[in-house]
């Protein structure tokens, strides 16, 4: 039986292969499976404003790096759901900002708790160092990637050790 994998196998290619494999794992939508109440891009969104403070269509079409049309779609389906809600701008600019609800908080949380727990069945049998090495080195590519795009990533204070 013939070999299907690359022709090269360097270290470069085999991360590449491994990065295109993990985009299996993690399917577009997380609703269809049993326990997870958001999709995809309610996730990420919720997730973003949960680290800071409220943004605006714009500031999260540029976080997002879409279309503010595709984010119009999503934040209104999020509206819909009151997983969001819109409040005047803080800094008293025009533009209406984006804001987490309890309802969106409390989803987010249990999400983020399912998608911990799968994620330690993944690892349970890992050594811890090989779980903090794992952990350093995506944090690494993401703000490899982060840097590249001029587009960087706010992250919780404990991540940054």
């Amino acid at each position: 039986m013939p070999d299907s994998g690359p022709a090269d196998d360097t270290p470069f290619t085999r991360l590449v292969f491994e990065l295109n494999l993990i985009s299996r794992h993690f399917p577009t939508t997380t609703r269809r499976r049993p326990g997870f109440l958001l999709d995809r891009s309610a996730f990420l969104i919720l997730t973003r404003l949960d680290l800071g403070e409220p943004l605006s269509l714009r500031e999260l079409s540029e976080a997002f790096q879409l279309d503010i049309s595709t984010i119009n779609r999503q934040v209104g389906a999020m509206l819909k759901q009151e997983l969001v809600q819109r409040v005047p701008d803080p800094d008293g600019g025009v533009a209406r900002k984006v804001t987490m609800t309890a309802d969106g908080k409390a989803a987010l949380e249990a999400d983020r708790r399912h998608r911990s727990s799968d994620i330690g069945k993944v690892v349970a049998d890992w050594d811890a160092d090989d779980v903090t090495e794992l952990s350093r080195l995506m944090r690494k590519f993401n703000r490899s990637v982060e840097q590249l795009e001029e587009n960087p990533w706010p992250r919780p204070p404990h991540s940054d050790s």
